[in-house]
């Protein structure tokens, strides 16, 4: 009689390991059947086309020609009427000041309306007249994609050597490029002209717990660690949205990129890591700004859900990333 508890506990412990692998194989399953294609980069007619500063239209460039500007800056922008003018005047001023500083310079900023619902493309596009659409360039999308399907556009119409992904609120202080760009440049020899820098807010780490909820830490501390367990090892911040990438680099992950929404930078540096495009993960200046499209609970549960499936779909074949895209 007095092992009979002892036999209950063991057939509870393995009913909750055969529970733990069907709920497993089931949640497999669903992302396997539920894992769709890449998504197509012109969904629309119109979104090849930007319009120069006199209001015509000309046609994308595409990130297989050859580069002709030093640098790229793509700005994802989602009804930033109000907070996109201060981000594009740090970034233009500084721009233009390294370029009457060194004439060679080259640059060009591209902000990608997300299909906002604002006057976002018009705030924009008033930085074109004024800078010419050489510098500035405005792509509107006619639907909203995502964060991650509007800095995918971005980049693949992008004329740079390297290219900057910058957020249209201005949290980073974009004179820390520079930054970026010793970082990128300390990971040479870059194998195949391939290497990511990353603008990391992990410093301040202490600072925002101090700032946030002991339920909001908590949210952050359980994707950090399904970020770590699930896809990318070594990155402390794989969200900041200041990352600086070769023009190889740049096409190599975001031709193979799924994610449209908040966890791209999550499969993007996934990619990278699958095929082992060096990484640097750079401290810089950050500041929070009023008015994040994030939804704390369900943003952080979608970004949770979009782990798991990035893991799964990869795991189970449902999205491959072939070893022959190495050479292609």
């Amino acid at each position: 009689m007095a092992s009979l508890p002892l036999q209950l506990v063991v057939l509870g412990s393995v009913l909750g390991v055969a529970l733990a692998a069907a709920a497993l194989i089931l949640i497999s399953f669903v992302a396997f059947l539920t894992a769709t294609e890449m998504p197509p980069l012109h969904q629309h007619e119109e979104e090849r086309f930007f319009l120069n500063a006199r209001g015509q239209r000309e046609t994308l460039p595409s990130i297989r020609d050859s580069p002709t500007k030093q640098l790229s800056v793509v700005v994802p922008s989602y009804n930033e009427e109000r907070r996109l003018p201060v981000m594009m005047d740090e970034a233009l001023g500084y721009l233009e000041e390294r370029q009457k500083q060194d004439p060679t310079f080259t640059y060009e900023v591209i902000v990608v309306d997300d299909g906002s619902k604002d006057q976002t493309s018009k705030v924009a596009f008033k930085y074109c007249q004024k800078y010419g659409s050489d510098k500035v360039r405005v792509i509107t999308l006619v639907k909203n994609r995502g964060k991650g399907g509007a800095v995918r556009m971005g980049i693949f119409s992008s004329r740079g050597e390297k290219i900057l992904m910058a957020d249209a609120d201005g949290a980073t202080k974009f004179p820390d490029v520079e930054k970026l760009e010793k970082g990128l440049n300390d990971l040479q020899p870059w194998p195949d002209q391939m290497a990511i820098a990353c603008g990391s807010r992990a410093h301040l780490k202490e600072e925002s717990i101090a700032q946030r909820s002991y339920f909001r830490t908590l949210l952050m501390y359980g994707f950090h660690f399904l970020v770590w367990f699930l896809c990318v090892k070594g990155i402390k911040d794989t969200q900041c949205g200041f990352k600086l990438l070769t023009r190889k680099a740049a096409s190599r992950t975001f031709s193979s990129l799924h994610i449209e929404r908040w966890a791209f930078d999550v499969e993007l540096l996934y990619i990278a890591q699958f095929f082992k495009i060096p990484i640097a993960e750079i401290a810089v200046n950050w500041t929070e700004i009023e008015g994040s499209k994030l939804v704390p609970f369900w943003s952080w549960l979608q970004m949770g859900k979009d782990l798991l499936f990035i893991r799964l779909r990869y795991l189970t074949g449902a999205w491959k990333l072939e070893q022959t895209k190495k050479m292609n």
